[in-house]
């Protein structure tokens, strides 16, 4: 279980985006989560361990190709990320 803001959820599916900078090793990751009333949530985090961590998550182009190859592996996430491309009037 993954403790939120608004309570636990269960990782439904995630992305995990290693990145590097200078001596800098960390990870982002992209999550589908599903808390205990069956809402899904999208959570956007990094870790510099196996913890994710709250704060600015910044992604380059590179890193961007790397996140829609894995979205090709992660369909629920897809979906939920489709959202953010629908067009105003399309929206439910």
């Amino acid at each position: 279980m993954i403790t939120t803001a608004w309570g636990h959820a269960e990782l439904v599916e995630e992305i995990a985006l290693p990145q590097s900078n200078d001596d800098k090793e960390f990870v982002s990751h992209v999550q589908l989560l599903m808390d205990e009333e069956g809402e899904p949530l999208v959570r956007f985090a990094y870790s510099t361990s196996d913890v994710a961590r709250r704060g600015p998550v910044t992604l380059r182009l590179a890193d961007l190709k790397r996140l829609a190859k894995g979205l090709e592996k992660t369909p629920k996430l897809r979906a939920m990320l489709a959202y953010l491309t629908m067009r105003k009037g399309a929206r439910g």
